[in-house]
């Protein structure tokens, strides 16, 4: 079964939303309440339309059917969807800054097969055709082993706040092209 990206459409919104709720409810269980979960989906989690326009999102699937997502950035923002930007997003400077490495969710069906890597080896090479040399990135906690394992190193971890009180933790992590 080989793994085929291609760019995502507007058209493709709600079975992205449909597979990120599944992402994150069927692998977050071991590191997150169920309360963080739910509240993750409704206020952080979710397509970031940006990334479309900008044309830097992803759809990744194995044999027709949708198995994963993700995509860089040339903006500040460094996780969230749509409902979790309040602001202007920036462009950044690829001479100083860090391409972000965005909105990555895999269907637990396809966990552990290839996927988020496939993903973000089409983005890194993306992000550097477009003159970035580093890239950073806020990892759900399920996440952070494959990052680190695509040689990403921790900075920070942040407790991302949401409306209702409730925090998630987001690793934010970085890589240097040498």
């Amino acid at each position: 079964m080989s793994i085929t990206t291609r760019l995502a459409k507007f058209e493709d919104i709600p079975q992205l939303n449909e597979m990120i709720a599944l992402s994150v409810r069927g692998l977050s269980t071991d590191y997150y309440t169920p309360a963080q979960i739910e509240r993750s989906i409704k206020y952080i989690f979710g397509v970031d339309t940006q990334l479309i326009t900008d044309g830097t999102y992803y759809i990744a699937e194995k044999d027709g059917m949708l198995a994963g997502c993700g995509g860089w950035s040339k903006r500040n923002t460094l996780y969230g969807g749509d409902q979790h930007k309040e602001v202007e997003d920036p462009l950044l400077d690829p001479e100083k800054d860090a391409a972000r490495i965005r909105a990555f969710f895999v269907h637990p069906d396809h966990a552990r097969q290839g996927v988020g890597r496939h993903i973000i080896n089409v983005c890194e090479t993306a992000a550097q055709q477009h003159g970035f040399t580093s890239f950073e990135l806020g990892a759900t906690l399920p996440g952070v082993p494959l990052y680190k394992a695509m040689g990403y190193e921790a900075i920070e971890r942040i407790d991302a706040p949401m409306p209702d009180g409730e925090l998630l933790g987001i690793v934010k992590m970085r890589k240097v092209l040498s």
